[in-house]
């Protein structure tokens, strides 16, 4: 990355300033983490299609025998409807609140040491790199979500290059993956104050807006108030920084398994990598007691999320070129 940062800012009638280049560095981390919240609400720009402001009707493997009464009124659902609910999606929202509260009691009894938090974001990386790929088969009434045939978005016909997008920070398989510690580069001690520093401000107005949606809490949990839900909120933001890598020391990783379930983390590995190839059907398969106001929220902690992961890996290799 060294090597494009050089060739950019190069001296001469063509070079980018520093200034330029963090410029075009913040509004394309705002693009991609953008398309991933209008995908997940199911919200369809183009205006003047029948299918607008609804997820796109999407073709399914015949090899798929499940119900997919959703997927096929596709074109007249909208997020304004209520989910459907069923005893299972009772019971599922009672587990995982029962789960929430399980792992609060265990965190005040005994903490996990270094090394058992350091194994334990080993594994969920190393999963997170399976997650959708067809590797893992993932079972939602009896079907996959890797078994569904995905359209390439319209407006790939005017771009240079439609293949294009987004790739696994590490190969499958591989022993030793890579790892971003957020101690050595973070945010809030690193990253701010350098793109503050050659983008006027723009770090405060980025900052805010992290912390608006990160803190931002109704303290509801589908039927249920004034319930605590940090817990989750960190998870989801963690998680999405796991899929790039991205590790924070002073988090157990072992939550994430605990409160996720593989519809979720499969809706967060589409959403946040491969937006265009999101459908209801994922968006329903999750938390399937939460109000839509709830998801929406769990669509703006998963955007900002994608959007600071970006920006650090930008920005440290920024801050590599300076010194």
């Amino acid at each position: 990355h060294l090597v494009s940062l050089q060739k950019l800012v190069k001296t001469g009638e063509n070079g980018w300033s520093l200034a330029e280049l963090v410029h075009a560095v913040v509004l394309l981390a705002h693009y991609h983490a953008l398309a991933s919240f209008v995908f997940g609400s199911g919200i369809n720009p183009e205006i003047d299609l029948d299918a607008t402001n609804s997820f796109r009707e999407t073709p399914i493997n015949s090899s798929c025998v499940c119900d997919l009464a959703n997927d096929n009124i596709l074109k007249d659902a909208s997020l304004t409807s209520s989910s459907p609910g069923t005893t299972d999606s009772v019971s599922e929202l009672e587990e995982l609140m029962e789960r929430m509260k399980r792992l609060q009691e265990e965190k005040e009894e005994e903490e996990a040491s270094q090394e058992e938090m350091a194994t334990r974001f080993e594994k969920e990386k190393k999963e997170s790199l399976l997650v959708a790929s067809g590797v893992e088969h993932a079972h939602f009434n009896h079907c996959s979500f890797e078994d569904e045939v995905f359209q390439m978005s319209d407006v790939s016909r005017y771009v240079e290059d439609p293949s294009f997008g987004y790739k696994d920070f590490a190969r499958r398989g591989e022993d030793h993956l890579p790892t971003f510690r957020a101690q050595d580069y973070s945010w809030e001690d690193h990253g701010f104050s350098l793109v503050n520093r050659l983008y006027s401000d723009i770090g405060y107005h980025l900052d805010d807006k992290f912390r608006v949606v990160y803190n931002l809490t109704y303290n509801t949990m589908a039927t249920h108030e004034g319930v605590d839900t940090t817990m989750l909120r960190r998870a989801l933001f963690n998680y999405v920084h796991c899929m790039f890598g991205i590790r924070y020391d002073d988090y157990d990783y072992g939550e994430v398994n605990q409160l996720f379930e593989r519809s979720l983390k499969v809706y967060i590995k589409t959403v946040t990598c491969y937006p265009e190839r999101t459908t209801r059907r994922m968006y329903d398969s999750y938390w399937r007691q939460f109000k839509h106001s709830e998801k929406v929220h769990v669509n703006l902690l998963l955007m900002e999320a994608r959007m600071q992961a970006e920006l650090l890996y930008a920005l440290r290799a920024i801050t590599r070129y300076i010194t």
